[in-house]
């Protein structure tokens, strides 16, 4: 649109250039013109040519045409300055060259005829080539001021989309944002997950490892007390050491030298402490069993623990999974709206290169057009007074020419008849 605004800006300062050329020629011929009918009325209007007239017409005849010609020209230049006056044509060259031929002394009415019929001619024209450019002007103003706010109406559409576009960028962009640190952030989150998880892990094995060891060592402990106490080789010992006492005394009661005192013991066989083995053993079965207990919660808890963290990582799987798809769509969805503010800037700028365009060609056509515009019908007017003024002055010529030749004729008559009788 642009382009062809142009190319039409071109072709109507082409035409323009060349109806101001053919105005020109127009204007000096019919000025050349009406400088040939001024000297060809002041060649009739030399001494010599009125002596010669004087002599082919009757004096008395030629006085009384003079006369009636006198008030016929000054009847028609009233008409005509009175128009002139009535719309500011005082100073219009068609009518001061009117004015002029009237203001000779001998006057062609013909020509003066012709020159108003030439006139009229002229005014038709003008007023219809005024009609046309008004026609035009107006066609013109009114499209380009349509195709203005056509334009201006599209560039604030396209501003409004641009700036809808730059929110929903700015919006992508912060989203991605935040799903590309919840991301990272998820990432580490798993790493610090899988590094609890294989610290609790040890952690576990570690105890199943004590607690097993502990049970192995306490049950040595339970077999080796009860090997000592279900054994019969401590009390046989503790007999053949009485038997050994009774023995000495009774050799030295015989004569031998009486021995020292035995100095005091215990009486009795040894008694081994049974009740309170069985309340060790117990103690320590007690202990293995809580060693079991403590077990078999740390194999629950390891279990639950690994079955949360399954559940953990599979879940932070599909977070992530479902986070990478929205980044994808969103990086996709942002080229789409980055191209589409591309191709929507691009048009800004084309519209407003193009509206700015609009604006040159109508200040153009108002600078143009306006003063005929605002002047259309008073000049219109004016012409249709001038050219009622013209007729009028051309029919008081008409009507007068005749009377002037009938008046003439019927002279020249009375003086052939005077003539005839001499």
């Amino acid at each position: 649109a642009l382009i062809e605004d142009q190319e039409f800006l071109k072709n109507l300062e082409k035409d323009c250039g060349g109806k101001k050329g053919e105005y020109e020629e127009r204007v000096r011929l019919r000025n050349e013109e009406l400088l040939a009918v001024h000297e060809t009325i002041k060649i009739l209007n030399d001494d010599d040519a009125l002596d010669l007239f004087k002599k082919t017409l009757s004096s008395a005849s030629f006085m009384q045409v003079h006369k009636n010609v006198d008030a016929i020209k000054q009847k028609v230049l009233s008409i005509l300055r009175d128009n002139a006056k009535a719309h500011g044509f005082g100073g219009k060259l068609d009518v001061r060259f009117l004015e002029l031929v009237l203001s000779g002394k001998k006057v062609d009415f013909s020509k003066v005829i012709k020159m108003i019929d030439e006139m009229i001619v002229i005014l038709a024209e003008e007023q219809a080539d005024d009609d046309a450019k008004q026609a035009y002007c107006t066609k013109q103003i009114d499209t380009a001021r349509e195709k203005g706010k056509k334009l201006s109406k599209n560039a604030g559409d396209l501003e409004a989309s641009i700036e809808e576009l730059k929110g929903t960028l700015e919006q992508l962009g912060s989203e991605l944002k935040t799903l590309k640190a919840g991301i990272a952030e998820l990432d580490r989150s798993v790493e610090d997950a899988a590094i609890q998880r294989k610290k609790e892990r040890d952690e576990f094995l570690e105890v199943l490892q004590s607690n097993q060891a502990a049970k192995e060592l306490l049950g040595v402990a339970i077999t080796r007390l009860n090997k000592f106490y279900a054994s019969k080789e401590s009390l046989v010992q503790i007999r053949v050491h009485a038997l050994y006492e009774r023995a000495s005394t009774r050799l030295f009661a015989h004569g031998h030298d009486e021995p020292p005192p035995a100095p005091v013991t215990w009486d009795g066989d040894y008694q081994k402490k049974q009740g309170e083995a069985s309340s060790v053993v117990s103690l320590i079965k007690n202990i293995i069993r809580d060693l079991e207990k403590e077990t078999a919660e740390a194999e629950h808890e390891e279990e639950s623990s690994q079955k949360a963290h399954a559940e953990l990582m599979d879940d932070a799987a599909k977070k992530r999974a479902q986070d990478v798809k929205s980044i994808s769509v969103k990086e996709s969805s942002k080229a789409d709206s980055e191209e589409l503010l591309t191709a929507k800037e691009g048009d800004l700028s084309s519209t407003k290169k193009e509206f700015l365009a609009t604006e040159r060609y109508e200040a153009q056509l108002h600078s143009d057009c306006d003063w005929l515009l605002q002047n259309f019908d008073l000049r219109k007017t004016a012409r249709a007074e001038e050219k009622e003024a013209l007729k009028g002055a051309k029919a008081v010529l008409l009507n007068t020419d005749i009377s002037l030749v009938q008046s003439k004729r019927g002279h020249q008559n009375a003086a052939l008849r005077g003539k005839g009788a001499a």
